[in-house]
């Protein structure tokens, strides 16, 4: 079979690309302080917890589990009226951010939880024991202790939301994966999906490759 790339819009492929790197980080920005705080109160709500509350830990978990069992394309159809309250259209990367956050910022809590778990309960006693406020145990023991974990589960959260981005992007959330549908898929021009494939492969790639370097950079272990 023979490559065809004439039909390839090199200005639409690179405003795709920017609105896939767009809609990533931002999404990864409101993931990580979304998915933080559900972890940290995962944590501290559990049995034994600082703030112990059985009440409390179900409710966030049941959200937690709810929003994690929620396939990311139907979601993205059940937020509809909320993202046309928040953003005003339903349209365009901007429309895609509330979908993508509650989407990615469930499966990074539970990362962030399991990551506070591994601490090591001791350090934890002795900060007690000196007379460390909660808020102090959480950011000079829990969140640094942890934080090698926290990046590699960012990492690894931030590859899925470039997956949701594609999916989005086929309903109209635009990026690399609108291009590849609308443009390649529909129109039958298999050079555009695959170069669009390509281009998401080399963008996992480079938000993998910083991951494990922070990553690598700071775990003192």
């Amino acid at each position: 079979m023979t490559l065809d790339f004439s039909k390839l819009d090199t200005n639409q492929l690179l405003e795709a690309t920017y609105e896939t790197f767009y809609m990533t980080i931002i999404a990864l920005i409101g993931t990580f302080i979304l998915g933080l705080l559900l972890g940290l109160l995962l944590y501290l709500t559990d049995k034994d917890g600082l703030w112990e509350n059985k009440i409390l830990n179900f409710i966030i978990a049941t959200f937690v589990n709810v929003f994690r069992a929620i396939p990311f394309i139907i979601l993205i159809l059940l937020l509809f009226p909320l993202t046309r309250f928040l953003i005003g259209t339903i349209r365009g990367p901007n429309a895609a951010l509330p979908a993508l956050i509650l989407g990615a910022a469930p499966f990074y809590g539970r990362l962030v939880e399991i990551a506070l778990k591994e601490v090591n309960k001791g350090v934890i006693e002795a900060a007690k024991a000196m007379g460390s406020t909660t808020r102090r145990i959480i950011f000079k023991v829990l969140i640094p202790e942890s934080m090698p974990a926290l990046i590699s589960g960012i990492t690894v959260t931030a590859i899925a939301l470039i997956g949701y981005t594609a999916m989005a992007g086929a309903i109209g959330a635009g990026g690399l994966g609108s291009y590849a549908y609308y443009a390649g898929f529909q129109r039958r021009i298999f050079e555009i999906v695959l170069v669009c494939s390509i281009i998401i492969v080399i963008v996992v790639f480079i938000f993998q490759f910083i991951g494990d370097f922070i990553s690598k950079k700071i775990d003192k272990r």
